[in-house]
């Protein structure tokens, strides 16, 4: 009877370990704010990428999608798209989760989600959609191409997009 107890004290303190490190790590690959106004956050990144001249980068998804933390750590920990990011725009991040669907903004930028989650979205400084990005074109096996998201990041940026770049002279 003994060995019994000790081993259920045992396996409930096994489990409480276990969950406090699940919510640890819920906690820490919590990057999406279901409660933001998007759209607020979205109208000052539209009005500080027309100041600074850069444009938009709109990430939609949600903390319960595994690529989408995944896509947010490699942007974040690669230090060359992290400074392009830098250089060249104003990064939001949308929620997609069923606490805040977001519904007006998908549905203001022609539903994204149809391309799944995470979506990329960029902006000009009018806050215009020139592109929507499906990041499965960004994969390689099980993370992302650091190739492919470094072109899709300079192919939509603002100096990419300058008419007179390509004017002939």
């Amino acid at each position: 009877m003994k060995t019994l107890k000790l081993f259920i004290i045992i396996i409930l303190a096994f489990s409480c370990s276990l969950s406090a490190q699940n919510k640890e790590e819920k906690e820490k690959a919590a990057i999406y704010n279901p409660t933001a106004d998007a759209a607020k956050d979205i109208e000052a990144a539209v009005k500080l990428a027309k100041e600074q001249q850069k444009h938009v980068l709109i990430q939609i998804g949600g903390n319960w999608c595994p690529w989408c933390i995944k896509v947010h750590k490699f942007l974040a920990e690669n230090a060359l798209l992290d400074s392009i990011m830098k250089a060249d725009y104003i990064f939001v991040l949308v929620n997609y989760s069923k606490e805040n669907r977001n519904y007006d903004i998908l549905k203001k930028f022609e539903y994204p989600q149809r391309f799944g989650f995470p979506v990329f979205i960029v902006l000009d400084g009018d806050g215009k959609r020139l592109h929507t990005q499906d990041s499965g074109f960004l994969e390689k096996e099980d993370s992302y191409d650091l190739k492919k998201m470094k072109i899709f990041l300079l192919t939509w940026n603002k100096g990419a997009l300058n008419p007179g770049k390509y004017e002939e002279k």
